[in-house]
Formats: C-alpha cells, structure tokens, sequence
C-alpha cells in the first residue's frame, strides 16, 4: 500500500508544522534567559504537535511533501536549538553537540545523490531515526531540569543522560542506514534496463516500465 502524497501548503498538518517551527527561536530565547519552566512548556507543545500532525495527516488524507519535509526539518533546529542553550549554559559538554553536529554533516550529501537518480530529495523516516528523535527530546528537558537543586534534579539529570546516550547512538545507527537505502537506490539505478522504444506517431505513450520506483513519493 502506498501513501498518496500531495502538493498541498495549506493544510492542518502543516499549520502545526509551521508553528512548531516559529516555536524554535522563542525556546532558545527562553533557555538563555533561564525561565526554564516556560521553555519546558513550549517543548511540551513541540512534542505534542509533533505526534498530532502525523496523525491528523493521515487521519484527514492531508500528507503532503511540504509536511514531509518540515516534520523532520523542526524536530532538528529543536535538537540544534536545545544543544545550543544547553552548551551556552554548560548543562551539556562540547563532545556531545559535536557528535550530534557531526552525524547531521554525515547526511547532508545524501539529498542531492537522490534527486540526481530522480526521487524526491528525501527519503522516508527510520524507525530508528524516530526512535533517536524522541530520546534525545526526552533527554534535553530532562537535562535542563537537572541543572537545578534537589532529589529530583538529580533523578532527571540521570534518566536525562540515559536517554541522551541511547539517542546519539541511535541517531547515528539511523545516518548508516539512510547511507544503505541510498547505496541501494545507486545500485538499483544502474541496474535498471532501458525504457522500451518510442511506438510509432499517435501511439500511446507506454509509460516506465513495471517497477520503476521514480518519483515515489516520501511518506509524512
């Protein structure tokens, strides 16, 4: 079964997307002015839409390559946002953005080699790259809370590093597998016979051949 993707901007789905997004610079703000309570509460909402808009997509047959493409997009100047704050303030230690930098560095070439074979310049989303996602938006309001005195702090400052180890680990584990399915789609395009001769003048046109994969469309 195949997702039926459209053009569509204006949809609710993206409507959340986008205000996900405007919620980036104003948590940045609220992490480096210390009001760490209503920082924690826009990330409440970033996490909250973030589950709501994949649901209403498919719920409201409203997917859309625009929100394919913002989905990921927001949940990463999250993460870039939160690492910012967080280092600024030294609740983090420089080792960890740079890993989390550098597996984002990993990926960028991966794009352009997909649209170069004819797809969408995406691809679809790994479970494991989900999964990495959520930990490490677990781990940064907890290491946030952790910054702070009490019982308390220090539960949210261990469960918070917990999540934040497992997420770097899947959040590279997700750039090797995105490098797979591209070296894959490499292979499959060299493989991929020749389209059938043009029919005489007036013939229908036979379209790609049985298993062509171009064009397929990224799932929300």
């Amino acid at each position: 079964m195949t997702e039926v993707v459209s053009g569509r901007i204006w949809t609710v789905p993206n409507a959340l997307s986008f205000a996900r997004l405007l919620g980036v610079p104003l948590f940045l703000w609220l992490v480096l002015a210390e009001a760490d309570w209503w920082a924690l509460g826009v990330l409440v909402f970033a996490g909250l839409s973030d589950w709501l808009d994949g649901k209403l997509a498919r719920a409201l047959d409203q997917t859309s390559r625009l929100g394919a493409v913002l989905d990921p997009a927001a949940d990463r100047l999250y993460i870039l946002a939160t690492l910012a704050g967080l280092t600024v303030r030294d609740i983090i230690p420089l080792w960890l953005v740079l890993l989390l930098v550098a597996r984002e560095a990993a990926i960028v070439p991966i794009p352009p080699i997909v649209r170069r074979l004819g797809y969408m310049g995406t691809l679809p989303v790994h479970f494991a790259g989900k999964a990495a996602t959520l930990c490490l938006l677990y781990a940064f309001p907890l290491l946030l809370l952790g910054d702070h005195a009490g019982w308390w702090a220090t539960a949210a400052k261990v469960i918070g590093w917990s999540f934040a180890i497992w997420g770097t680990a899947l959040y590279w584990w997700a750039a090797l597998l995105y490098w797979e399915q591209t070296r894959r789609l490499v292979l499959a395009g060299r493989a991929d016979p020749p389209g059938p001769p043009p029919g005489p003048p007036g013939a229908p046109d036979p379209g790609p051949p049985a298993g062509d994969a171009k064009g397929a469309r990224t799932p929300r």
